[in-house]
């Protein structure tokens, strides 16, 4: 069977392979010179077309082989022409004497591949006239540099928005364009880190409010867990209900929604053994999921009804206090300054760097006080997108799971407080302005 040439490329590629593809068909034969195969999805990840129709050859321990390479890495390509007993004659172009050699059949058909279409890998040291590159999610920084430094003249890259890479971070689906998938391939490593990349790497990911964020959590459900439980003992559970609850996976949530519930100022003493008596819990299959959900409903703010600002760390981060070792509330403060520090850095570099998503936010206060109103709130924002990785112009990204469900909430809240404040601070600045325009006309004289 004859292949077919690249689809939906361009003109410029389609040439060159249609030539060969029609050779072979005129010459009524059915199989190109040498073997073809078919890439497999990972090594068309980056694709590299040459406008140069020529042969690669896989082999270079003889004559031919070394002609081959030498063709194909370093001069303009070669030309070959195929015999009807198999072999091949080809010639290096711009080369007038010696350039020409006759490859025998089973040379060509074990080592010689056709040369208009090749993956990243087998491009290294390549040079064409054009090179045109197919791009997609999942290519790496480091195959793209190689495909798109393979021709003299141009080196054109299309980009594949359909096909999506399940192993990284997609863009949102409103920002899915050739920009934001090039802007992912620049990130996407493919090489081992040096020592030293590797230790920054790993010291950014330890200084990450992800991972400080899981070290306060973690360490805040072993120093209340005592306490979590003598309450739930209180509550009003029989003993066998009680066990179940502690011997069940539905324990360690309940116990973070206990503490989320209680950083938002509700008394837990008195609301659990209310919750309990609510209604019979004989028929449950889990009652700690049980427990959970009715927290949920009886914590969720109620309109018209303020209550005091929850107790966060940096916004997120419900505060784990209460009864506990000078241990872990120690172990518990370290990492709460932390990452109060790691937002404050993450929100003056973004300012800094006039990050995109900072629009929402409103222009920042030009007064030290109001600035610093401002820069509170951003502070939120920053550590939200820094404990989930979120990328792009949008500011929270899509949540998906529960917990980051909570978390956007709350980053949505300061979203909103830190563009009333940095409005309400336009506003006055602009008011002061117009005040004071008639006295800085008197002094000009006006």
């Amino acid at each position: 069977m004859i292949p077919e040439p690249p689809v939906e490329l361009g003109q410029a590629v389609l040439e060159p392979a249609a030539r060969l593809h029609c050779a072979w068909a005129i010459a009524g034969s059915t199989d190109p010179p040498g073997q073809e195969r078919g890439l497999r999805d990972a090594e068309i990840a980056t694709g590299v077309l040459g406008v140069e129709e020529g042969v690669l050859g896989k082999r270079d321990d003889d004559g031919q082989g070394h002609l081959l390479v030498a063709a194909a890495r370093g001069g303009r390509g070669v030309r070959s022409t195929g015999q009807n007993d198999g072999s091949m004659q080809v010639q290096r172009l711009g080369v007038a004497v010696g350039g020409s050699v006759t490859l025998p059949a089973a040379y060509v058909a074990e080592h010689v591949d056709l040369g208009y279409a090749v993956t990243a890998h087998r491009a290294q040291g390549m040079t064409v006239d054009t090179s045109h590159v197919v791009v997609t999610g999942s290519t790496t920084r480091e195959n793209f540099y190689v495909s798109m430094t393979r021709g003299r003249d141009s080196n054109i890259a299309y980009v594949a928005l359909d096909k999506p890479d399940e192993g990284h971070a997609p863009p949102e689906p409103d920002e899915v364009n050739a920009h934001t998938v090039l802007y992912g391939v620049l990130q996407h490593i493919g090489g081992e880190l040096s020592a030293h990349q590797m230790i920054v790497a790993e010291q950014g990911r330890c200084a990450s409010i992800a991972q400080l964020a899981a070290e306060y959590e973690t360490i805040g459900a072993v120093a209340q867990r005592d306490r979590w439980v003598a309450a739930i003992r209180r509550s009003g559970l029989t003993d066998a209900q009680v066990e179940q609850v502690l011997a069940s996976e539905s324990f360690g949530p309940l116990t973070a929604e206990l503490r989320r519930a209680e950083a938002n100022h509700h008394d837990v003493d008195r609301l659990l053994p209310a919750l309990v008596a609510r209604r019979s819990l004989d028929d449950a299959e889990d009652i700690g999921a049980v427990l959970i959900s009715r927290l949920q409903k009886a914590t969720q703010p109620k309109r018209g009804n303020r209550r005091p600002s929850p107790k966060l760390v940096v916004g997120l981060i419900p505060v784990a206090d209460g009864p506990m070792s000078e241990e872990m509330a120690t172990a518990l403060t370290e990492r709460a300054d932390q990452v109060e520090a790691r937002a404050l850095t993450l929100a003056g570099s973004a300012i800094e760097e006039r990050a995109p998503w900072l629009k929402r936010l409103g222009r920042a206060p030009v007064t030290a006080e109001v600035r610093r109103r401002w820069l509170h709130e951003v502070r939120a924002v920053a550590a939200y997108r820094d404990r989930y990785g979120v990328e792009g112009h949008r500011v929270l990204g899509e949540p998906r799971t529960d917990a980051q469900k909570l978390d956007a909430a709350r980053a949505e809240l300061a979203i909103r407080r830190a563009r009333a404040i940095a409005d309400d601070a336009a506003t006055t600045q602009e008011a002061r302005s117009v005040a004071l325009e008639p006295q800085r006309r008197s002094a000009l004289g006006g």
